[in-house]
């Protein structure tokens, strides 16, 4: 087999694979979303949700669940809290976080309108308890104390305050601080023991949401959508929603370090204790619903008679910007998964960033990176272009040894490997720099894919969001002409039925890259077009020395 055949079918055999994968994803069964009709109605409808209970090894003595003062559906409100990058929408049933929009960022299918990350559709809030005999959850009804709702200018942080009912003599308030040109919001619990009893309560802090796909993906391109641990022993951990349900999920469920989130395409909502807290983190999916809960369990210092205790947990709420994550938490910038190829893509993440931060521009920052990338293999491609010219040479003798020995398949590969050495030539020549080149270019695909950066990021003319599909299916168009081009740079196959074969690629993989966010199928266009300028040349200085070969022999 030649080496453009071999190359071919390998690139054939994997973009199948992905397909089938993704086709199975598409049409794998998914429960379907519950909408309710309002955010209010929604934060209402979670009232029955049960209050977590610290295992043993966190839970103090005397300790145990409270009995929440529930609200009643007409007594809960929500009003709207509003920063320099948030629109954030707060129950009074449980202080709950039920809405949150970020001004910066639209809607995949509708760009009219922000982005939801917390919404009633997927039932997708942020809540916080307390436990302990007569304490709080994210069931009881708060009371706001007045202050303002929007950050003002010229300050750095705005602290919104609600209160609730505790034991005799204890008070309870929950404060919210929300903070300029950040995603995060600290949510503390301040108890004031007027008791002569001493309370040695836990905080509990979590994150509801069904399991529905969010919008704006296709079946071509799954990421993953789910809650995800990481302590410093475990590492990243993904639970898959399933695995939840059967209780099958295994995970690091106490440390004194980590966090906890739910990561989806582009976003990521975690919850951040300070490091060196002991912590329990608990997933489950709660019964005769779609609605799953995870959450960490921090404890509070023991509040005597007549003292007080304030403990605070981050929460961040935003798009997978790498450098805010890093620096909020240890291991928080891992939500933007590579996977296996996390050694390699980070390097291209980090290239991508510092050109663009020269250019100003993330689909100029591509072509930059994918030219870069080309030069580094120049002399792999190179090698790999020799043997495919040379290849090409004797195509023509080739096709004469299958016509004279068509009929002996083991005299035929016998006069073709004696025509491979008489020719000096290696028929796997060319794989070896292709395969090595493979990771870097998963990776890159892999970087492109999940970079929130590349969200509502515009090139030129007609790509005004690299990160949905070419609006015009321009560049899938020009994506299918290079291949063609390429292909025509290669030598034919002796077999008929396999040339017809590798002309259809250029349809198949056009298929596929109509649905491709539009920077990544700008990478494949750009490396196309580098190839074939790269390959023309060695072919033609190839060509042109064959033929002065010949011209000397004749």
């Amino acid at each position: 087999m030649d080496t453009r055949r071999l190359i071919l079918v390998m690139i054939f055999a994997f973009s199948s694979f992905m397909l089938w994968e993704k086709w199975q994803e598409y049409n794998r069964p998914k429960p379907a979303a519950e909408a309710v009709e309002a955010v209010a109605n929604a934060a209402v409808a979670a009232a029955n949700n049960a209050t977590p209970t610290p295992s043993v090894t966190l839970q103090a003595a005397g300790s145990n669940i409270a009995t929440a003062v529930e609200a009643p559906a007409s007594t809960a409100e929500t009003f709207t809290v509003q920063t320099d990058l948030m629109k954030i929408t707060i129950s009074t049933q449980g202080g709950d976080l039920v809405g949150l929009e970020l001004l910066n960022y639209k809607e995949s299918d509708d760009k009219e309108h922000n982005f939801q990350l917390f919404d009633a559709k997927h039932q997708y809030f942020a809540q916080s308890g307390l436990i302990g005999e007569g304490l709080p959850t994210h069931r009881t009804l708060f009371r706001r104390v007045d202050g303002p709702l929007q950050l003002q200018e010229g300050s750095d942080e705005l602290k919104v305050r609600l209160e609730a009912d505790g034991p005799a003599g204890v008070r309870i308030a929950r404060i919210l601080t929300f903070k300029r040109s950040s995603y995060v919001v600290d949510v503390a619990w301040e108890i004031v023991n007027g008791s002569d009893k001493p309370l040695a309560p836990h905080a509990y802090f979590q994150i509801q949401r069904d399991d529905g796909e969010p919008a704006g993906g296709n079946f071509m391109m799954h990421t993953f959508t789910g809650p995800a641990v990481y302590t410093e022993a475990e590492k990243y951990q993904k639970m898959a929603f399933k695995d939840i349900a059967e209780n099958s999920a295994k995970f690091a469920k106490t440390a004194d370090n980590g966090w906890l989130a739910m990561v989806q395409h582009y976003f990521v909502a975690a919850w951040v204790p300070q490091q060196g807290v002991q912590r329990e983190y608990y997933m489950r999916k709660l019964d005769n619903s779609k609605l799953f809960q995870m959450g960490v369990i921090v404890p509070v210092a023991e509040v005597g008679p007549g003292t007080s205790a304030l403990t605070s947990v981050s929460l961040f709420a935003g798009p997978q910007e790498q450098a805010a994550l890093k620096a909020l938490a240890p291991g928080l910038d891992l939500v933007v998964d590579y996977g296996w190829l996390t050694v390699i893509a980070a390097p291209i993440f980090w290239a991508l960033q510092f050109i663009h931060g020269i250019v100003g521009n993330w689909g100029w920052a591509i072509v930059v990176l994918t030219v870069l990338i080309k030069l580094a293999f120049f002399p792999l491609s190179a090698a790999s272009y020799k043997s495919m010219a040379k290849m090409r040479l004797v195509t023509p003798r080739l096709v004469q040894l299958k016509e004279r020995y068509g009929d002996d398949k083991a005299r035929l590969n016998q006069e073709m490997m004696k025509l491979y050495q008489t020719e000096k030539i290696n028929p796997l020549g060319g794989c070896l720099p292709i395969l090595i080149q493979i990771p870097v270019f998963i990776a890159l695909y892999w970087v492109l894919l999940g970079a929130v950066e590349m969200r509502d990021a515009p090139w030129i003319l007609w790509i005004t969001d690299l990160a949905a599909p070419d609006p015009w299916y321009i560049l899938p168009v020009i994506m299918v002409a290079s291949m063609f081009i390429q292909i025509k740079l290669n030598p034919t196959p002796p077999d008929p039925i396999q040339a017809k074969v590798m002309m259809a690629m250029p349809f198949v993989f056009g298929i596929m890259f109509f649905w491709f966010p539009a920077g990544l199928v700008l990478y494949w266009v750009v490396n196309n077009i580098l190839s074939i300028a790269q390959q023309w040349q060695i072919t033609r200085m190839m060509e042109s020395g064959g033929k002065a070969a010949n011209d000397a022999k004749a």
